[in-house]
């Protein structure tokens, strides 16, 4: 064998490994001759919040990863669009389930705890604690709540007492290059506005309160320049 032969090998068996390596520290995945996209990508590893999950999503919680119970979680993280999306109850899919669990027991009283000012008139509300968002004529609840996404750790939504002050219904964003429709500003940069994305896509915005387009759209034509915004809690995982 020539010494450009030996070197591709040794090579290979670097790479080998590093590959093994790699498995030991990240979830295994179960290997399929199947072409099932979804199968080739969960994982046999159970995950911290197993049994917790799988209480969750009504399955037998026995803290045990199957096949189905993994199927189950993956279908779950794409339609919240967590990733990776690969079946593994790990810390944000439990921590999704947890929020989404808080919002449902919102209801239609979000404000119960009274903290958000009810001496304001017509005020946006945001529960970063719960991501909810909610508009009240003091204490009278106007739209929502509804579900928002607000910013990842390290860019977090800013808390206080705010005041909407641009409105922009086609804005584009010049430093994300991206579009941000029904953009209402309310701090700096931090701005109401639609996305295309989950509420619940992990790790968040860069900072704005992103809500789905329908929801986006009613808070425009129910706010206007000068109505107040208040933002309080902390998101979870930030």
């Amino acid at each position: 064998m020539t010494i450009m032969g030996k070197i591709p090998a040794r090579r290979a068996r670097r790479a080998a490994a590093l590959s093994v390596a790699g498995l030991v520290a990240a979830p295994a995945l179960v290997l399929t001759t199947g072409t099932s996209a979804q199968a080739a990508s969960c994982t046999a590893s159970k995950g911290p919040y197993q049994k917790q999950v799988e209480k969750w999503l009504g399955r037998t919680a026995d803290g045990r990863q199957s096949s189905a119970d993994c199927s189950a979680i993956r279908s779950f993280q794409v339609a919240k669009g967590i990733t990776p999306a690969i079946g593994y109850a790990g810390p944000v899919t439990w921590r999704t389930m947890k929020t989404i669990s808080a919002q449902k027991a919102a209801g239609k009283n979000p404000n119960a705890a009274k903290k958000c000012p009810t001496n304001k008139g017509r005020i946006a509300c945001v529960d970063l604690t719960r991501q909810l968002s909610w508009i009240q004529d003091g204490s009278k609840l106007k739209f929502g709540p509804v579900p928002v996404r607000t910013g990842r750790n390290g860019d977090e939504t800013r808390t206080g007492s705010k005041k909407i002050y641009w409105r922009n219904i086609n804005h584009w964003s010049t430093l994300y290059d991206v579009s941000m429709p029904y953009a209402q500003f309310f701090d700096g940069g931090q701005a109401f506005h639609s996305v295309t994305k989950s509420m619940y896509n992990n790790p968040g915005s860069a900072g704005c309160v992103n809500m789905r387009p329908s929801d986006a759209k009613s808070y425009w034509s129910l706010l206007k320049n000068g109505d107040d915004v208040y933002v309080y809690g902390r998101k979870p995982g930030t």
